[in-house]
């Protein structure tokens, strides 16, 4: 007997309340967009300024103890990584150290990088500063202002994209969803003031790539049930063509959900803040294939002229695409 976290045929009807859910995702986004401009972003040292150390022992990296004794400092915003190569010796052990740049100051001070590597060699006393490299604020504003036109373009190829291969309608319903991701994610981040770095942009332009893969998996099934049945209204329609897909929807965001989970718990502060991201992101954007995107084409309406034979060749959809 095979395990079924949805039932096999289902028939839902997601369009009784979709004013209700588009109302609560409209809501969501205010608070959100309200949070970011009132709260702000509590941004890293990816975006704020800072200095990463590298450092070198022959001892192994105890990121925990490293942490610690750079905590007695009050030195903020502090990051530490191991780096694995395989090119590495034995007794090369390397770390990434990155401490955000303080009140005031566009870069840690020499005097601040001497205490931080006196209180790591307490830890391990061979402990070597190889590297000590600064990012100004004007770095970092510039990199806030090419992660804002990366996710910008990720969106905006998506709406071409959903426009050639569907119809403008089914565009605009998914974009509408991908900023509505967008939005909720940069929300909750300026909510609970996450730290947000490069890693959570990386996340936002794969929450980008997860939520499409959803609605357009929607869509194609709306696009052929369209085609099959000729006398059902749209909203018939599209109940069908989400009762159809919900098995396949639900399993992929629960098994994706699971790994997520997993390294949220167990991956460490280092890769935590972007798992939080696409753990969030993927709730979202299944919420927002079935609520969000289907009940915008719902709204707009899409024409139903797609089974006109085009030519002689025996290809009864015309221009559609496999």
């Amino acid at each position: 007997m095979r395990l079924r976290l949805v039932p096999e045929s289902t028939n839902w009807d997601f369009f009784s309340r979709s004013k209700l859910w588009l109302g609560i995702s409209l809501f969501m986004m205010v608070l959100a967009f309200g949070s970011f401009m009132l709260r702000g972003l509590n941004y890293g040292i990816d975006f704020r300024g800072g200095t990463t150390i590298r450092t070198e022992s022959a001892q192994p990296i105890d990121v925990g103890a490293y942490r610690d004794a750079l905590s007695t400092l009050g030195l903020g915003d502090t990051t530490i990584s191991e780096v694995f190569d395989p090119t590495f010796g034995p007794d090369q052990n390397v770390a990434m150290v990155r401490i955000g740049a303080q009140d005031g100051e566009e870069a840690v001070s020499s005097e601040v990088i001497a205490s931080a590597e006196a209180a790591l060699q307490q830890i391990s006393p061979d402990i070597k500063f190889v590297s000590v490299e600064s990012v100004g604020p004007k770095v970092s504003g510039e990199l806030i202002k090419t992660a804002a036109i990366a996710v910008t373009l990720a969106i905006a190829a998506v709406l071409v994209y959903i426009w050639l291969r569907f119809e403008w309608q089914f565009a605009v319903g998914a974009v509408i969803a991908l900023i509505h991701d967008v939005i909720l994610t940069i929300g909750i981040f300026s909510e609970l003031q996450i730290k947000f770095d490069l890693a959570i942009i990386a996340a936002l332009l794969t929450i980008v790539g997860y939520s499409l893969n959803d609605t357009v998996v929607v869509f194609d099934r709306v696009r052929e049930n369209l085609i099959k049945y000729k006398s059902k209204d749209l909203k018939e329609v599209l109940n069908v063509s989400i009762n159809e897909t919900l098995s396949r929807t639900f399993m992929t965001s629960f098994t994706t959900l699971i790994a997520l989970i997993a390294l949220l718990v167990l991956g460490g502060d280092v890769i935590r803040g972007f798992v939080f991201a696409m753990t969030w992101g993927v709730i979202v954007g299944t919420y927002s294939s079935i609520f969000v995107a289907s009940a915008m084409l719902l709204r707009t309406g899409v024409k139903r002229d797609w089974s006109k034979p085009s030519d002689t060749s025996g290809n009864q959809f015309g221009n559609i695409d496999a």
